[in-house]
């Protein structure tokens, strides 16, 4: 803990603050490219209630990748160049964030009852109304939860990033290994669990904001 509370280890290119921005910028973009994917395809697949068991079965199979092992590999192979490691890094995250979102999505249309979309299109409703004021926000608590649950895994996730030289929270991981600072890692694990645990709390907010909402 006194690694973690010494204030000379918050300032600096290499502090904790620097690496806690990072570790944040590599997640959030992971987590909005994952979106721009996962929404419109779950969004059609949610609505259409066709092919929900393909999808759900493939979000699996991406759930069970190996983060560390699908990185070296790309890094491997991809050309190299400038940017390079954010790439693979990139890649690897948006992949295993992905899976949750399209689960979110799939089992939030699910949720909505058969009956009050029969009877939204009864009353007259275009899809497009259908969709966006009747499925979207009584599918909303449910896909919020398939977030909370992709944003803590690219949270956590997004430590193995450094294995390849990028920066982020994971360094004090990969640097404390490298010479035995255990206090080091033991700061950058702390780190990591207390940003996927506010991330969490918050969105969970969000979740319960939206829950009577819906309703």
């Amino acid at each position: 803990m006194n690694y973690l509370v010494t204030r000379e280890n918050w300032g600096g290119d290499t502090g904790f603050a620097v690496r806690l921005l990072e570790h944040v910028g590599y997640s959030a973009l992971a987590v909005f490219l994952a979106l721009l994917v996962a929404a419109p395809v779950g969004i059609a697949i949610g609505h259409s209630r066709r092919g929900a068991n393909t999808v759900l079965s493939i979000a699996g199979a991406l759930r069970a990748l190996p983060a560390l092992g699908l990185l070296t590999w790309l890094a491997i192979s991809l050309p190299r160049g400038a940017t390079l490691p954010l790439i693979p890094a990139t890649i690897v995250l948006v992949v295993l964030a992905i899976a949750p979102l399209l689960a979110g999505f799939v089992a939030g249309f699910d949720s909505v009852s058969r009956q009050v979309v029969h009877s939204a299109r009864a009353a007259g409703y275009s899809e497009a109304q259908i969709l966006t004021r009747v499925e979207l926000p009584l599918a909303a608590p449910v896909i919020i939860g398939g977030l909370r649950s992709c944003v803590v895994q690219v949270i956590a996730t997004a430590t193995v990033v450094s294995f390849i030289g990028l920066g982020g929270l994971g360094r004090y991981l990969i640097d404390g290994l490298a010479v035995q600072d255990y206090p080091r890692m033991v700061a950058g694990a702390l780190l990591v669990t207390a940003l996927a645990l506010v991330t969490d709390l918050t969105l969970a907010g969000v979740q319960r904001f939206l829950a009577p909402r819906s309703h």
